[in-house]
């Protein structure tokens, strides 16, 4: 899986650059959630000074980091550089508030919007001296061939933090190497999912890339297979 992926999917606090009336820069803290296929999605304030810069220009950047790093300079971050707009999308907000749910209590505040992100340049860096200049689809996540395990995403989200709670724990400690927790899975789709302890989010790449529920089940098998042995 692309790295820029696995930061977008595992970053919750991003810094965010826009274009200032003057042409100058501004830099600010946000919290972001990845949409469904891939795109960084916000929860702005319009009294924010970052929301009125993109309201008149949408172009900006978005550095998003790895949330795990001890050294940070030595770490995977990706600087994501596209047009940040308005968005209404209920499944974007859903998402966003699943991975944010301390944001619910001002989601609904009339000066509270979402926006989304269309990325059309990453520049990724993975550590010294590993530097790449990338196309925006490095953040993005195809759905075109898996229209069957969109339909069934959800339930079968459900089905395994009501019933398979045990498999999700053993995903993330052995598989991944996090720690003991009330582990749960956030969200999944073609190439993998995202596990959900707190505010930590870990990313669980799945074998092979998954179109149906049919594949979906026996990937979740052999995962756990793994992690028993």
């Amino acid at each position: 899986m692309s790295p820029v992926l696995r930061l977008i999917q595992e970053c919750r606090i991003a810094t965010l650059a826009t274009v200032e009336a003057d042409g100058g820069p501004y830099a600010s803290l946000v919290t972001l959630a990845p949409d469904a296929e891939g795109a960084p999605v916000l929860l702005l304030s319009d009294l924010a000074r970052h929301t009125r810069n993109l309201r008149s220009n949408p172009r900006a950047s978005l550095l998003v980091a790895d949330a795990q790093a001890t050294d940070p300079l030595d770490a995977p971050r990706a600087s994501l550089m596209g047009e940040i707009a308005p968005t209404d999308d209920p499944e974007a907000r859903e998402r966003f508030l699943a991975r944010h749910p301390d944001a619910s209590g001002f989601a609904g505040f009339s000066d509270f919007h979402l926006f989304r992100m269309r990325v059309d340049e990453v520049h990724l860096v993975e550590g010294f001296g590993r530097i790449a200049t990338l196309p925006g689809s490095a953040a993005a996540i195809d759905w075109s061939d898996a229209g069957a395990l969109r339909e069934r995403a959800a339930g079968a989200i459900a089905h395994m933090n009501e019933d398979h709670l045990d498999a999700i724990a053993l995903y993330a400690q052995k598989l991944l190497g996090a720690p003991e927790g009330d582990w749960r899975m956030l969200s999944l789709d073609p190439l993998g999912c995202n596990l959900m302890c707190g505010t930590t989010v870990r990313r669980l790449t799945f074998p092979q890339r998954i179109t149906n529920s049919a594949a979906l089940r026996q990937a979740l098998v052999q995962l756990a297979q793994e992690a028993r042995t």
